[in-house]
């Protein structure tokens, strides 16, 4: 006979980048920091920013499984919040009742959160605008959860079509949210010198009146297009 579960499954001791390595990736655009992962690392795009204006920030993973309509793990990971961490809450993308409304946006603050971002619903979109924490979400309902579980804490989640594990770093803008796995911090802050400075580059070049890049007239001279009409 199979035992029942716990209510909440917690693991406390996780990897966790430095202070110098959030800093280092902190500021920089998701489209950026998509660019240092080789083009691809954002979550789906129906996770977007609940309040405009209230998008901007970069920490790291602190992650629960609430599964649907319960929000249990998301209060057991209250304790665990540091400080500058992101609290990523999956639901398996359910989004008939909310797994977050001011209140609990509200602790997550008091700990010093700098952000939650889920792929189920959020409620209490004006105490939302007031606490003034990134929130990012699939959708509003004033439905409420149930705090029954079974849920988990700082292991790896799928939320948005991409696995986040508690230590990455979870950056987020009003384009969305995109995530840099613990294994790459290091290389994908390298390689941001090379696309901030790729980016300033061709900026001033657009700025300054550029029309075609110089790959596509390349592409044209090289006689590998035909042209029809």
């Amino acid at each position: 006979m199979l035992e029942d579960a716990p209510l909440v499954t917690v693991r406390r001791n996780t990897p966790r980048p430095s202070a110098e390595q959030v800093a280092a990736i902190t500021g920089a655009p998701t489209g950026f920091v998509v660019d240092a992962l080789g083009g691809r690392g954002a979550m789906g795009p129906a996770v977007k920013p609940v309040i405009a204006g209230q998008s901007d920030f970069c920490g790291v993973a602190v992650t629960c499984h609430t599964g649907p309509a319960d929000n249990l793990a998301l209060l057991a990971a209250l304790p665990l919040l540091q400080p500058g961490d992101v609290a990523v809450v999956a639901t398996d993308g359910y989004v008939e009742t909310a797994v977050v409304g001011d209140l609990v946006l509200q602790m997550a603050k008091n700990r010093g959160a700098a952000a939650l971002v889920t792929d189920g619903a959020v409620r209490d979109t004006p105490g939302i605008r007031h606490v003034g924490l990134p929130c990012f979400a699939t959708a509003v309902t004033p439905n409420s959860p149930a705090k029954n579980g079974p849920g988990v804490v700082n292991e790896p989640v799928v939320l948005a079509g991409l696995t986040v594990a508690a230590g990455d770093i979870v950056v987020g803008d009003v384009d969305g949210v995109v995530v840099v796995p613990h294994a790459r911090i290091d290389a994908v802050i390298a390689k941001l010198h090379d696309v901030r400075r790729a980016e300033a580059e061709m900026l001033a070049k657009v700025e300054g009146g550029l029309g075609v890049p110089a790959y596509i007239e390349d592409m044209y001279a090289s006689g590998k297009v035909r042209e029809i009409g």
